[in-house]
């Protein structure tokens, strides 16, 4: 196992990171380096100005496949507190979210009809958006979650939540003083955590007999269809498909049961899992989609390289494109200030080539971005100081971002999209660089 460390203000030695060497999922060893992207800090540690003088760490983001049992990883891991001790993402910042998450808990409610005042505990519960919808259908509720200020927020706005990591020792707490839960959710934090396997045992601990887990991750054949690789950094550790996850829940005396695709976060599966033996059948949906993953190849290396040989050539073609505007004289700058951004810069090469970043979240404005300390400013800059190009960092809104700022192409600016596919809008325009 590699690790790096620092000093503390003791001047003992701290762990940075790690590197760990067996399968999250299996516990194998035959694991191969599949995708590297460039190395970057935290990817959502954008700073004020009072801290452009530190110089931030950077971490590997290397991806690794399990060849035992198809499951896909990083193995170095970057401790939680780094990453999540002032963790400022909130669900309510991210368009579209909060609405995903009031028919989330209408289907669930829907299928499971847990009797009223039946218990709910979310994993990474973060602002309570979920949990108050539960809340509202009169079910009791609590939330875990190791953002302590976040949580804080979150239980003076009448929504318990515990300011802690989950694991079974937790588990077994909470159980013993508030008994067994008819639905335990976990919404893109299952994909947060190292030891996978004592999180499982937590699960497993506070489900009633009849209860289910509920979670949502990334689904591992999006991202690469999609061409979503800037969701891959330090916090998402497991890049999750259903063969995998279904071997690992039974080892965890649980099964899965039902998996829905969904299109959040550039496309997820909700995975449905009860105890072993539990009182529900197994909806057809989850041999059909390991098929599906079985014909795809999506245990296979073969597929990586193809999905790298892409990245590369869009990289590329990118580079080539700015190129030519900047031999023109024009100016670029960014839409967006997310994490995925800080991924796309870094890899793409981009830290010299954007003159700022604009964000819709009030809470990114007025920081640096991760690394390169490109200034994020309110969107109202675009028209200050007039661009001739946006980069569409946050691809995936592209168009609410150019439905949004219609006013910006009517005085002559252009969007740049990179991904999945190099885009430039309108197109029409670009007679000029002929």
């Amino acid at each position: 196992m590699h690790q790096t460390e620092n000093r503390t203000g003791d001047g003992a030695l701290k762990p940075q990171f790690y590197r760990r060497d067996t399968c999250r999922l299996c516990g194998s060893r035959d694991l191969k380096l599949v995708l590297s992207l460039c190395p970057a800090p935290p990817v959502d540690a954008y700073v004020p100005a009072e801290r452009l003088g530190e110089t931030q760490k950077t971490f590997p983001l290397d991806l690794f496949l399990c060849l035992a049992c198809g499951h896909a990883q990083l193995l170095d891991v970057v401790p939680p507190d780094i990453l999540f001790g002032n963790y400022i993402y909130v669900t309510t910042s991210s368009p579209g979210l909060v609405e995903h998450f009031r028919k989330y808990a209408t289907v669930v409610l829907d299928r499971l009809t847990p009797p009223r005042s039946s218990l709910v505990i979310e994993i990474g519960s973060n602002d309570g958006t979920l949990l108050g919808f539960f809340r509202e259908a009169g079910l009791r509720t609590l939330g875990i979650d190791p953002a302590a200020d976040i949580a804080r927020k979150a239980s003076e706005s009448g929504l318990e939540t515990i300011p802690a990591y989950f694991g079974s020792d937790l588990a077994r707490d909470i159980r013993d003083s508030r008994g067994t839960a008819a639905i335990v959710c976990a919404n893109n934090v299952f994909a947060h955590m190292d030891d996978l396997g004592d999180v499982a045992d937590g699960v497993r601990t506070l489900l009633a007999t009849d209860g289910v887990f509920v979670f949502e991750v990334h689904y591992l054949l999006d991202l690469i269809d999609e061409m979503a690789f800037d969701f891959i950094y330090h916090e998402h550790l497991c890049y999750h498909s259903v063969k995998p996850l279904d071997s690992f829940l039974r080892r965890h005396d649980m099964e899965l049961i039902d998996v829905e695709r969904v299109p959040t976060k550039g496309g997820s599966i909700r995975c449905f899992a009860q105890p072993l033996g539990g009182p529900r059948s197994t909806a057809p949906a989850v041999d059909q989609l390991k098929a599906t993953e079985t014909t795809y190849g999506l245990d296979r290396p073969e597929i990586f390289e193809s999905f790298r040989s892409r990245i590369d050539e869009i990289k590329n073609a990118l580079h080539d494109r700015i190129e030519e505007f900047e031999a023109q004289g024009k100016s670029i700058a960014g839409y967006g200030a997310s994490a995925t951004v800080t991924v796309l810069i870094h890899h793409f090469d981009l830290g010299n080539k954007i003159q700022f970043l604009v964000d819709d979240n009030v809470a990114k404005q007025n920081l640096f971005s991760p690394g390169h300390h490109i200034p994020v400013l309110p969107p109202q800059a675009i028209y200050d100081r007039k661009p001739d190009y946006l980069l569409v960092l946050a691809w995936r809104f592209r168009d609410m971002i150019v439905r949004k700022h219609q006013a910006y192409v009517e005085s002559g600016g252009q969007f740049i999209v990179p991904l999945p596919g190099i885009e430039v809008i309108p197109e029409a325009s670009l007679s000029d660089r002929d």
